[in-house]
């Protein structure tokens, strides 16, 4: 693919004299707003003749940018200039830029080539270049690469210094620093940045730190606010902001003639896909459908595949997302680099109808199927106005329910259901107590019933519920209870270990059409802090009309079942008795 820089758009503008800068007896004669080639070729010169590639499979060879790096990154952001009346001569365009591009396309490396060449090859006397994201640790993964660098570089290792304790890199030659700061905008006022350096805006709570920064940067002669990130999953948030103006200013520059956006994101719509085509026409490297299974789509979003990012590591993703939602958001996400909701359906319904094992014609019929048998509980209790739901996990992987709620919330639960909520309860699947109250008396008999009928190990409860019912049970049937919650710590293996038993189809729910119904509307959310950790999940209770209750007392039991058996006494292992 050929570039022809000097056809960008950019300020109609004849202001200033003759550029003149020269690199390696090439001069740039043009003037007013203009493509300078030398100042681009000074920094892609920078990266091949100073650098290494610090990590992966070009691991410890010269940094030669790739064509897309080059020519649709560095080239532009540093060769485009214009006449500055306050400096009285020429400085870059560009003051700020934004990347938003999949994970896994060598950011972090290009990154931190850009940091160290603003700290000691862009001739700025004391220039103060810092890095921040979301934690200490995230900017540390474009530190680290930049410390590797400055060590495997003979000038830049003479010319630099490392201070450790500070994650500090220090040119003494120059008075300049790069170093990592956390994302306290409170703490980071009073500096002078040359250059900013922001990961991961989608973990950003807000703009705080970056306006800090960015105010910062008046005494600067040409300042570089440099923000790169994936695609956010949440809609109204400061890093959703971020990239729709990015996408804007791709759309129109002349909407900031001062902001380079250079954004790769696959469509998720028609109307995106023509917008592609009619911002880049005839470009190879277009998505040419909104099929994501389609490998063909994925260039785009992911411009070094087949490069230093494996074409086999996308396909093996793309093929567990196929029968998992969660995996399938995380895929459109992070490596299509699409917008998707926090909140996402968790359980797709074809994988849950797998799990049925014997159709029950009604709840009596499962318990004479598994009396006298070992499980574990769960209780998830609502407030006394809304539905309540237990749940008893056997090792062969049945599950079974027991629904309550008062007889007043029957009439709302059917305008959600089709009428259906009040068929559930004549059928037995739903235990209906008289008012507008549930009555807690009539949980307490039936959990007291399943006692006596299944050898029930230990009940785990949402401590939400609190310390009446615990003593209630316990009174009752001197069951050990213990207590939960439903935060990410508490519900990912048990919503882990059950997602895996979906897929290798271990359970049988029997066809319960309460919990069906639940297991529908289950949503789940992740942490947005950082990408690269495993997405917790947790189920969501803020959507009116729809009711989850079944599937965290299921979660609950299932975390029973990974505790595991009671270790045996001494007299039963040796087949003694009292």
């Amino acid at each position: 693919m050929t570039y022809d820089h000097h056809k960008r758009w950019r300020p109609a503008s004849r202001k200033g004299d003759v550029c003149g800068y020269t690199l390696d007896g090439k001069t740039c004669e043009r003037r007013g707003a203009h493509y300078c080639e030398p100042r681009a070729d000074r920094v892609v010169a920078f990266f091949a003749e100073l650098l290494v590639h610090p990590a992966g499979a070009l691991a410890n060879t010269k940094f030669v940018l790739a064509s897309w790096q080059e020519h649709e990154i560095i080239r532009p952001l540093f060769g485009e200039v214009h006449w500055s009346e306050q400096w009285g001569r020429y400085v870059r365009r560009y003051s700020r830029a934004t990347i938003v591009m999949a994970r896994k396309n060598g950011k972090s490396a290009l990154l931190s080539g850009i940091a160290l060449y603003m700290l000691c090859g862009d001739g700025e006397e004391s220039a103060e270049v810092y890095g921040a994201a979301a934690t200490i640790r995230q900017a540390g993964k474009v530190f680290e690469p930049c410390r590797k660098m400055m060590l495997k570089s003979p000038l830049l290792a003479a010319r630099l210094e490392h201070v450790k304790a500070a994650r500090r890199i220090v040119d003494e030659r120059t008075g300049s620093h790069y170093e990592v700061i956390p994302a306290d905008a409170d703490n980071e006022l009073g500096h002078s940045p040359h250059c900013f350096i922001l990961d991961e805006v989608l973990s950003q709570p807000d703009d705080s730190l970056w306006q800090a920064m960015r105010t910062g940067t008046g005494a600067r002669t040409q300042p570089l606010m440099l923000a790169i990130t994936t695609e956010t999953s949440q809609q109204y948030s400061f890093g959703a902001e971020f990239i729709d103006e990015a996408d804007r200013v791709l759309e129109d520059p002349k909407r900031a003639p001062h902001h380079f956006a250079f954004v790769r994101k696959t469509p998720r719509t028609p109307d995106e896909l023509e917008r592609l085509h009619r911002l880049f026409p005839g470009r190879p490297d277009l998505p040419v459908s909104l099929d994501w299974t389609d490998e063909a789509n994925w260039a785009w979003s992911n411009p070094a595949l087949g490069t230093f990012l494996s074409v086999q590591s996308l396909r093996e993703e793309a093929k567990e997302a196929l029968g998992d939602r969660k995996a399938l958001n995380a895929f459109l996400q992070f490596r299509l680099n699409q917008r998707v909701s926090e909140v996402s359906r968790w359980i797709a319904m074809d994988l849950w109808d797998m799990n049925t094992g014997e159709l029950a014609p009604n709840p009596g019929w499962i318990a004479g199927r598994l009396e006298g048998q070992r499980c574990w509980g769960g209780l998830d209790l609502s407030s006394k106005l809304d539905l309540t739901a237990w749940c008893l996990y056997f090792p062969g992987g049945e599950l079974v329910w027991r629904f309550w709620a008062p007889q007043s919330v029957a009439p709302i639960l059917d305008k959600f259901t089709d009428g259906k909520f009040s068929e559930w309860a004549e059928d037995g699947w739903v235990t209906l107590t008289d008012g507008d109250t549930i009555d807690y008396d009539t949980i307490y008999d039936d959990i007291e019933t399943d006692h006596h009928l299944y050898k029930i190990i230990d009940a785990t409860y949402d401590k939400w519920c609190g310390e009446p019912v615990r003593q209630a049970l316990t009174k009752r049937t001197r069951m050990k209870m213990v207590e939960s919650d439903t935060t990410f710590t508490r519900m990912t293996p048990p919503m882990s270990e059950f997602m895996r038993g979906l897929k290798a189809r271990e359970y049988a729910h029997f066809g319960n059409p309460v919990a069906r119904w639940m297991a529908d509307n289950l949503e789940c959310k992740s942490p947005r802090d950082d990408p690269d950790r495993v997405r917790p999940v947790k189920p969501s209770r803020d959507k009116t009309g729809k009711r989850i209750d079944g599937m965290p007392a299921a979660f609950f039991a299932i975390d029973g079942g990974l505790r595991g058996l009671p270790t045996p006494s001494i007299y039963e292992s040796q087949g003694m008795s009292l």
